[in-house]
Formats: C-alpha cells, structure tokens, sequence
C-alpha cells in the first residue's frame, strides 16, 4: 500500500497527466547568469527529473531586458536562444520529466538603471528608483510576455509559470501599495487586476491546446496595506476564468518585514492562506513554502487546502525526494534544513546556488560519483559533518571505512546547533546522516579516542582526522571563576545559566547562546505563536493580513552581548537570515555593547572598558563565545609517526561552525580517492 496516497494520485491538466502532486518549485540558482552553461543547467534539472520530481519550474526568465532582477539575468526574447534552452528542456524530457519556464518582471526590484513601476517608488531594498510605465508600454509589456511564452513552447517546455507574487512588477499592479495609477491598469481594484489578466488571456491566445499557464499569486502580501483575503480570491477567480491552468502560491514581498521561508518559520505555516485560494477555484492550486518532508506534503494535500506542493530548496538537498518517497524510505531523503547559507544567501551575494547538505546541488558535473578502482581501509576520525560526509561518500565508492569518534554519538557540532530555537531541522540533518552511515556500511567506533600509536599499527592506507574544533579562551584574568562558562558547556546543557548572563562574542554562535538562553523555541514550531509574535493575521482580514505584534513576554533573563569590533553587531550573519535573529534579540531586550575591551571577570561580574570608560557589569554567568581553534593534535602527532594524513572540516579551518565548508571539502576528498 502507498505511504502517501495523496503525494502520488496522479493529477490531468490540459488533457495531460502529472505523475504525482510534487513540484519543484522556481527559485534563482545564477546557473542561468554566472554559469551560462546549458549543459550544467541540463544536467542540474535532469537529476531532479530522475527523481521522479512531477513537474519542475525553472528559475525567473524576463521578457524585457528591463525586467531582469540584475543585470546578469536571463531575458527570453529572441529565436536565436531556442537552442540553449532546448538542451535544457530535451534533457528533462529524456530524464522523464515535465518543465515549465517562469516567466518574472522584477519590476522595482530589478536591480538595473531604468527598472520600471506601475508608479514612481523606490523598494527599500533596491538602489534604483523605477520610473512608472506608461500606459502603451503597459499594452507593449503584455504583447512581450506573449511573445515570451511562445518562445518557451518553440523551445520545448511544457507551460509557463506568470510570476504574479512576491512584490515583483504584476504584484506591484496589483497592490494599492504600488499602484497609484488613474488610467485603465489603475485606480480601483478592478483596475488593478487588470494587468495580469491581459497576460494570462494573450498568452492563452497565443500558444497551443495543451501548453501549460501556472500562474503564481500571491496568498497574502505581508505588506500593510497589502490586499485582504476577499480580494486575494477574487483575483483568483479572474485567473482562473482568464486562461490559467494552475495556480501557484507565493507568500510576502521580498521587502516583508516577516520571514517567510527559513528555518525560523514553522514548517507548512502559510496553509491557511492557501486554502483561501482553493476555495475560491476550480483548478488545482498549488501550497509552498516550508514544506520539506513528504509527511508534511501528504497532510496539506489530504486536508484539502491544495492539489499540488511546490518544494525548491528541498529538491537542492535531495534531487531524489519523490523516488524515495515512493519507495517507502523518507528516512533516507536528505532533508532541507531551511538554513538559506547556500542558496539564497550565495544568490544574493554574487554566487550560484548549491546546498549545505548536498554540495553536488548546482554542480552535477563537477561532483561525479564512479566506483574507486581499489579499494582502500581508510580510518576517519571525528563524526562531526566532515567525517560523516567524508566516510559515506568513501564508502559508497567501495572503500573499507572505519569511523572513530570520541563521544557516545555522532554529529559532533550538529549536536550543539540543534539545540538552538529555530534550528531543530538540525535534527533531520542528523538523522540522515545516521541512516546513511548505516547503509554505506561505515564501521563505527563511538566512545573511542584515537591514538596515532594505535593507528599507526593498524596500516590503513588513509586517515582522514575531522577532529573539529575547540573554543578559544581569550587572554582574560577571571578565566577560571566560576562565573564563566564556555559555549559548549551551555549548549551541552551541563550547567545552569543564572538570570543575568554576559556574552562575549558577536558572531553566529554568540547569536545562537542568546537564543539558547531565552528558550522561545516555540515560536520556530508553532504556528500560531509565529503569527502572533510576527504580527500576521492569516484570516488576512487586515490588508496585507499585517497586525500588530504581541507583546513580547518576559524573557527568562536578561542578555548583554558583546563585541570587541566596533561595527555593528551581527553584520557578518547571513544574508537572508541574520536580519531575523537580530530581530528575535531585540525583541527579547538584549543589550549590546560593540567596541568592548575585557578587562577580568571576578566576584563583582564583568570588567570591560568601552572608549576610555571603565564599566561593571553585575551578571551571574559570563559564556565565551569567542572563537574557535582547530583540534589538530593527532593529525601532528601521527604526522610525527610518518603516517599520511589528511585533515578536513574545522580541524582543517576553525573561523565559525561552517558545516557548509566541510561537507563541500569532505564530498570532495572522498571522490579524488
């Protein structure tokens, strides 16, 4: 019988047929822009194909050149490109997949000189001021997305998706927000509508009987002012009614003040606004966004708030989510941990996407796995990241893998991070790691602490050391009082914090013990606590279903951080997710204090000077959190002994817990062995 039964009823659109109700949803990868290779984009799609993904949606392609979200983006508009994209699209259909081209205007966030509005407006987080289209423009940009759509059809796709959502140029017509217009795409709200419904009938004008329109609407804006559900469902009615064959869902703006997809969000939060959707249509609507698990996926179909569920970040960690579904084994699927470092924060600065915890993601030439052609005994020592990914990989390739580690469990790091609220998806990480050890038939030695002596006996012909790290002590007098406390001495829970704390260190851990400390991990968990703490009215009775926030409770301590770097605090986060933690701090009441020299810490609390003045600070417990070094001591030591060896992960690089960092370096090792 089935485990998902909803997951794989198969779904007919337009007279043909959907294998399953899994979708891969668009998101930018720079695969199009900074690659240009159609060959990496083929075979990046293709592995998603083979994972009997039901239908995939390519990143944004613009029908103007003023459309592009920068000025490297793809831009659909001449017969001269058919053939890039048929590789793509020849690939997938080979692999036995579907494909659909997004078709995106960024509207005033494209990041361009002459990006256009539906009215003057800067996006405060965009440098360029838009100037408003007139109102023949307006009629030329329709008769461009036709023109569009007609191209991906030559080029072989199956449909195109309208990117109606997330604050771009259709969203920005939309919504009173943006549009201030008096003219016949402006005004009232039935004005508004009226742009997307002119792209959705040109397109349907101009393409074939069979040709998909998915049309990708925004469930609720997040923006005060935004529009309410009633308003939401009636533009999905007119869709609908105007061509469309499916509607996708998207969920806030891009300059939202609530996040809306890390890992800080509940998994399938925005449901609610979904089923506002469905309700109001006829054809199959499609969920998004925080939906990782196929159990997650099965219970939003079964409840009848959706037909579809569209995952993007997930198919980067496991291009073999729907296979293994089907088969029964969700515990060997390769879970995304919402964590944002490698996708969404590298798109954002300049690099191609890929995954933490797939590093082939994006590089599916690069990262070829074949047989060794011996082989080897190879001792990896430390189950940290680094020495799981390394010794399954090895394994896999048929080499005889022994695992040391000195604790009773693997995970090393990964054990502190899960503890932190809003990092539990750790957990899953943690699970798949287990399970794949296990299958890649890695022997494993817990509880154990190598010796190079030992090893050096043992004649194996690689030793890998991913010993991790261990945490920098600071020159500090006090080091030794009882109020101080490292940071794995607080995340281990081996200790209890006092009501007053001091954190020195600023960087992504020091952000994690605060939050550790203030003990809200409800609010990454629970939905109705996330909307409440966030300020979302998912009724969307209030524009834009922006409320104001609860009041914050009383934190269970009072929080001072620190930092002996005068720049503001927390600038080195990530990109798309430090905004959200620093959020959650502030609220919580947290002090900070940069440009910060510790002095010594003793019985009166924590002696520090901050431009020439010398301040006490009366705390119960002090927590380190300032740095790490790598642990190299047995990598030396069986260096010292003649013996080979290889060190990767933090014994390799201390800087921040980069698990990204050493899941890449350790894929790589394993496959030049």
């Amino acid at each position: 019988m089935q485990r998902y039964p909803h997951l794989f009823r198969p779904l007919q659109v337009r007279g043909r047929d959907l294998p399953n109700r899994m979708v891969m949803g668009a998101m930018h990868t720079r695969l199009e822009t900074l690659d240009r290779s159609e060959q990496r984009l083929a075979a990046f799609y293709a592995e998603r194909a083979r994972g009997e993904i039901g239908l995939i949606l390519t990143g944004g392609h613009a029908p103007v050149p003023e459309g592009v979200m920068d000025p490297e983006s793809p831009v659909l508009q001449d017969n001269s490109q058919l053939q890039h994209h048929r590789t793509v699209t020849n690939a997938v259909h080979e692999a036995g997949g579907r494909i659909v081209l997004q078709i995106l205007h960024a509207g005033r966030y494209a990041r361009v000189p002459g990006c256009v509005a539906p009215s003057e407006g800067k996006a405060r987080i965009n440098s360029f001021a838009p100037r408003a289209l007139s109102t023949t423009e307006v009629w030329d940009l329709i008769t461009a997305f036709a023109h569009t759509a007609r191209l991906a059809e030559q080029a072989g796709y199956d449909g195109v998706e309208i990117m109606g959502s997330e604050g771009y140029l259709i969203n920005e017509f939309t919504s009173a927000i943006t549009n201030r217009r008096d003219d016949i795409f402006g005004g009232d709200f039935e004005r508004r509508l009226r742009l997307p419904l002119e792209i959705v009938r040109a397109v349907r004008a101009v393409v074939g009987e069979g040709f998909w329109i998915v049309y990708r609407i925004s469930a609720i804006d997040l923006m005060d002012g935004g529009m309410t559900a009633v308003e939401v469902a009636e533009l999905a009615r007119q869709v609908q009614n105007a061509g469309a064959d499916i509607l996708n869902t998207g969920v806030g703006w891009h300059e939202s003040a609530v996040p809306t997809i890390a890992a800080a969000v509940p998994r399938a939060a925005w449901i609610e606004a979904v089923r506002n959707i469905r309700r109001a249509v006829d054809i199959p609507v499609m969920a998004s966004n925080r939906i990782n698990t196929p159990e997650v996926a099965e219970s939003i179909l079964a409840s009848g708030a959706a037909d579809l569920v569209s995952m993007a970040r997930p198919l980067l960690a496991d291009p073999a989510f729907a296979r293994k579904a089907r088969m029964g084994q969700p515990e060997t699927i390769n879970t995304c941990i919402a964590c944002n470092q490698a996708c969404l924060d590298a798109i954002f600065t300049d690099r191609t996407a890929t995954c933490l915890v797939n590093p082939r993601a994006g590089r599916e030439l690069d990262f070829v796995a074949s047989a060794s052609p011996s082989s080897q005994r190879i001792a990896v020592i430390g189950a940290g990241p680094a020495g799981m990914s390394f010794a399954i990989e090895a394994a896999q390739r048929g080499h005889r893998v022994s695992l040391w580690e000195r604790s009773d469990e693997v995970g090393g790091q990964l054990n502190l991070a899960r503890q932190v609220p809003g990092k539990h998806e750790f957990n899953e990480m943690l699970r798949y790691f287990r399970q794949a050890l296990t299958r890649a038939g890695v022997k494993l030695h817990l509880g154990v602490t190598a010796q190079a002596e030992t090893l050096a006996r043992a004649g194996y012909d690689q030793v890998v050391v991913a010993t991790g790290v261990t945490p920098r002590r600071p020159d500090l007098p006090g080091l030794d009082h009882p109020k101080v406390l490292s940071y794995v001495e607080v995340l281990q829970r081996r200790v209890t914090v006092g009501p007053r704390v001091a954190i020195l260190g600023a960087g992504g851990i020091g952000f994690d013990v605060a939050a550790f400390l203030l003990e809200d991990e409800a609010v990454s968990t629970d939905t109705a606590s996330f909307m409440r703490t966030w300020g979302v009215d998912l009724s969307i009775t209030a524009p834009g279903g922006v409320v104001a926030a609860a009041p914050a409770a009383t934190p269970p301590r009072q929080i001072h951080m620190f930092q002996r770097k005068p720049e503001a605090m927390g600038r080195h986060l990530g990109k798309t997710t430090g905004w959200i933690h620093k959020a959650a701090l502030r609220r919580a009441g947290v002090t900070q204090t940069v440009g910060a020299t510790y002095l010594k810490v003793d019985d009166e609390g924590l002696h520090y000077r901050v431009q020439d003045q010398v301040h006490v600070l009366a705390v119960d417990h002090v927590v380190l959190c300032t740095g790490q070094r790598s642990e190299r001591g047995l990598a030396d030591a069986l260096q010292a002994l003649g013996v080979p060896v290889q060190v990767i992960g933090g014994a390799h690089e201390a800087a921040e817990l980069d698990a990204l960092r050493a899941i890449e370096q350790a894929t790589r090792l394993a496959l030049s062995i």
